[in-house]
């Protein structure tokens, strides 16, 4: 959760005037940024003052100033507000506590004798309303001036008149009932405001004195006397020394429990409240500091967080230290008052108090936060933003009113019904010999369609794949002599599913997850593209490099998301309409989605193909193809690009732009990254030399055992990490595993054998290469490129196993690096999908379809062609 999301979701709603403006200093901190790279007097030198609603020049003719005169100002402007808040909020504080502790010593000099009259309510519920009226006069002072009624109940009224505390209200249904579940008694009370302490005491007393001075009744008398012998019994039957107003248990000292327990409440959470203002602010302060000096390349932070907020009242430590001893005496006074002197049962409740009082308001906040986005709000202002995006949902291609309710069809639904109708057709044809080869080809065009169309989630059709394979009665026993019973076949086909090539792909998320958390992969990138310098060209080529090599730690969905996320300062410094943005996220998209072949883990499809393989490759040998085919495809793809958009030219024509450099982290590796990057490197090494080692791992999915265990274990990661891990990649890939095995056992694939045999019969390998390489690039382009993999790579190792030689692996490891060259889409890949959502300040896309089928669709044919040249030759190499 981003800072700003943070301190909305943790401040006190009352009280939000009252904190750091981080997000007005944010934008300062930007538009200084602007100025700097001189674009300020041009376009951002007004700068609006988001907290007094008016507008002051930022930049004017001052351009050479330097930017702490102008941002020192803002930080003193918010401390100086800060300081006044808390030191009015801390004298009310104290003075309230002083006053508590006053009326405390006055109740214990009291005793807890001075409402002995106070009547029971058990023996008044019997009694009718002549009797009531006998007894009190609603009319008098004592009952119309209760101040801590609740404002929900009217005034008024006989029941009333038993109590002038809103807490003892609840004694009208039964003071058995009242004495057993004083938490009940509280919350009743506690959704009033406190009031007036001292009045509600005095209204305690009086009822007292009015007791024993009105003319009662002798069956009144009788209840007096009854509720005298009744204190006289707990006061003998107490056996913990002296009885106090804070330990009996006569109507009277309850309901003075229950009053100081609920100003203490209110109290402590007034002052805990005060310490988390000051922790947020302090944050805030510290986060906006550090961005400053990130984006200036200032030096501020420590001299003013030291200096300047560390000395300030709030946060100086004699401050902090006189808070925590108020929040230490109310918890006394609680322990005194309410718990009978356990001071740990005090501070489990206060902190319980606390905890359902931060629940209530969050909730409430996290409410109005979810709203706003519904509506289409964003963090910024529409001021600043000129505007936001809200997506549509999808047209119905016929919309139909039923008095079942509205119907609407869209394409995904006709895709979905023509599905079903395909696989009912094929289900009921016998297209092929053998049942169980027939309904395996209904299954498997049933996946390819919805896969294909996305008519349904795709982790969706890939867990429906094992349940048509078993009730459909597909898998056949391993002699293929019998069609295996649905619990043999259910046994089979789970055992198949959760293969180590999972094991593997859920080993790269705890890489991927723990280099993101750790921050090293932007540590480490962050440092490579300082080293590029300003120009354009050159500045580009670093990026792509950089989102390639990203790829293959942190998979090609990670990648391009922090890619895009360094590049913001870059595109905010540009001039407006600059070639550069556009071709700059272009060229990110495509160098990550070559990323997707760099390394087994960078991308299902490859897991998918190594998995297929017989004997499975090693990483070395991966990396012996895939990453010289990589850097030359990179390099190729810069050169279009280059020549596609001539991003070093001014928009005006007129010379050329400078780039905002890049800076490099300044903060020192921590020990915890340290051990994610000895762990990473010891799992990648013992991946890359698996086959030698193989008698005593058994699989690279039992290596990938322990970066998870060596992550999670240590507290690198925790559960919620785990839980975000992309589980519809790895459902997605069991399903066509799945698929893959059906497809064996049922026999289909010796059908596809023959019908193979005979189209590749005569063709020589490097022309079979040739043909599959446009039939990947062209099915990888339109949909998933996963998919593409769980279609085509067992198409690929049967093409293969029929050639001389037996050439599986080349095709199968070919297939596998063809399906990531698909690109000339912004639905192909992750990669295009992200770059084809980035907007400007103004809210405008920086790509177009223009951009993807000019620049996309040559950069798919080159990389393919490379696969399929320098690619072929040293698969060839390797022995393959």
């Amino acid at each position: 959760m981003k800072f700003s999301s943070s301190l909305k979701f943790n401040a006190v709603p009352e009280w939000w005037d009252e904190y750091i403006a981080y997000d007005a200093l944010k934008k300062t901190v930007y538009q200084l940024e602007k100025q700097q790279a001189g674009l300020g007097d041009s376009f951002y030198s007004e700068h609006r003052d988001l907290e007094a609603n008016e507008e002051s020049a930022l930049m004017g003719s001052a351009s050479n100033a330097s930017t702490d005169s102008i941002f020192v100002p803002l930080l003193d402007r918010e401390l100086k507000k800060i300081c006044l808040f808390y030191d009015t909020q801390e004298k009310e504080l104290e003075e309230e506590v002083e006053h508590l502790q006053r009326l405390v010593q006055e109740q214990e000099e009291v005793g807890p004798d001075a409402g002995h009259q106070y009547m029971d309510a058990d023996t008044e519920d019997d009694d009718d309303d002549d009797e009531d009226e006998d007894e009190f006069d609603t009319h008098s002072p004592t009952a119309s001036r209760d101040p801590t009624r609740s404002p929900s109940r009217p005034p008024g009224g006989r029941r009333h008149a038993r109590s002038a505390s809103s807490a003892a209200a609840g004694a009208s249904s039964g003071r058995r009932r009242f004495d057993s579940n004083p938490t009940r008694r509280f919350s009743i009370s506690s959704m009033e405001d406190h009031g007036d302490l001292e009045a509600s005491i005095v209204s305690l007393k009086s009822q007292y004195g009015q007791a024993s001075g009105s003319s009662t009744s002798p069956k009144v008398t009788t209840k007096t006397i009854a509720a005298k012998v009744k204190g006289m019994k707990d006061s003998i039957t107490s056996l913990t020394g002296p009885q106090t107003v804070w330990t009996a248990k006569n109507n009277y000292a309850t309901d003075i429990q229950l009053l100081f327990k609920r100003r203490i409440t209110n109290l402590y959470l007034t002052a805990t409240s005060l310490r988390s203002y000051v922790e947020l602010n302090y944050s805030g302060f510290r986060k906006i500091l550090k961005k400053y000096d990130k984006v200036t390349d200032g030096a501020l932070q420590e001299h003013y967080l030291h200096d300047v907020v560390e000395q300030a009242p709030p946060f100086a430590q004699p401050v902090k230290d006189r808070l925590n001893a108020t929040i230490t005496l109310l918890v006394e006074q609680y322990t005194k008052c309410v718990t009978r002197g356990d001071h740990r049962a005090a501070q489990r409740q206060l902190q319980l108090h606390q905890r359902e009082h931060i629940a209530w308001e969050r909730d409430t906040v996290w409410r109005q936060m979810i709203g706003h986005a519904r509506r289409g709000g964003t963090e910024d202002s529409p001021a600043t933003r000129g505007g936001t995006l809200v997506l549509e949902p999808e047209k119905g291609l016929l919309d139909v009113n039923t008095k079942a309710g509205h119907l609407r069809f869209t394409i995904k639904h006709v895709c979905l019904l023509v599905s079903v109708l395909v696989f009912i057709i094929l289900l009921n044809v016998q297209t092929l010999d053998g049942v169980e080869a027939s309904r395996c080809l209904a299954v498997l065009v049933f996946a390819t369609i919805m896969w294909a169309t996305e008519a349904i989630p795709l982790f969706v059709t890939s867990i429906l794949v094992p349940l048509l394979l078993v009730t459909l009665r597909v898998i056949r026993s391993p002699d293929g002599e019998e069609r295996l019973n649905t619990p043999d076949a259910t046994k089979y086909i789970f055992s198949v599913m959760f293969s180590p090539t999972i094991m593997l792909l859920i080993g790269g998320f705890t890489i991927a997850s723990a280099l993101s958390k750790t921050a090293i992969d932007r540590v480490l990138i962050t440092k490579v593209l300082s080293l590029a310098g300003t120009r354009p060209s050159v500045v580009l080529l670093a990026f792509m490099g950089v989102a390639c090599f990203a790829s293959m730690w942190i998979s090609n969905v990670a990648a391009p998301t922090l890619c895009f996320s360094l590049i913001q300062p870059i595109l905010r410094t540009l001039p407006p309409k600059s070639n550069f943005a556009p071709c700059l996220i272009i060229g990110i998209a495509l160098a990550a989605n070559i990323g997707g072949q760099s390394s087994p883990i960078s991308s299902p499809q490859n897991l998918i193909a190594l998995h297929e393989m017989d004997p499975q490759l090693d990483w070395a040998s991966w990396f012996a193809v895939a990453l010289p085919v990589s850097g030359i495809s990179v390099v190729l793809i810069w050169l279009l690009l280059l020549v596609s958009y001539h991003p070093a030219r001014s928009p005006d024509g007129e010379g050329e732009i400078e780039i905002r450099p890049i800076r490099a982290s300044r903060e020192p590796f921590t020990m915890k990254q340290w051990w994610v990057t000895l762990v990473c490197l010891v799992t990648i090494g013992l991946w890359c030399f698996e086959h030698q080692i193989e008698d005593a791992i058994g699989d690279m999915g039992i290596i990938a055992i322990i970066p998870i265990v060596a992550f999670f274990s240590t507290g690198v990661l925790k559960k919620e990490d785990f839980e975000q891990f992309l589980w519809t990649v790895v459902f997605l890939a069991m399903g066509g595993i799945a698929l893959g095995k059906g497809v064996t056992s049922s026999g289909l694939l010796d059908v596809m054998d023959d019908g193979i045999r005979e189209m590749i019969s005569g063709l020589s390998l490097y022309t079979v290469v040739i043909v599959l390489s446009f039939i990947v690039l062209v099915v990888s382009t339109f949909i998933s490129h996963t998919i593409a993999s769980v279609l085509l790579v067992p198409i690929a190792k049967e093409v293969g196993a029929n050639m001389p030689g037996n050439r599986s692996n080349l095709l199968i490891f070919l297939t596998g690096l063809l399906c990531s060259t698909g690109m000339g889409m912004p639905v192909s890949g992750f990669p295009n999908q992200t770059a084809a959502n980035q907007e400007d300040d103004m809210g405008v896309l920086y790509l177009s379809n223009i951009d993807f089928l000019k620049n996309g669709v040559p950069a798919s044919f080159i990389a393919m062609m490379v696969v399929a040249t320098v690619g072929f030759l040293l698969m060839e190499a390797i022995g393959l």
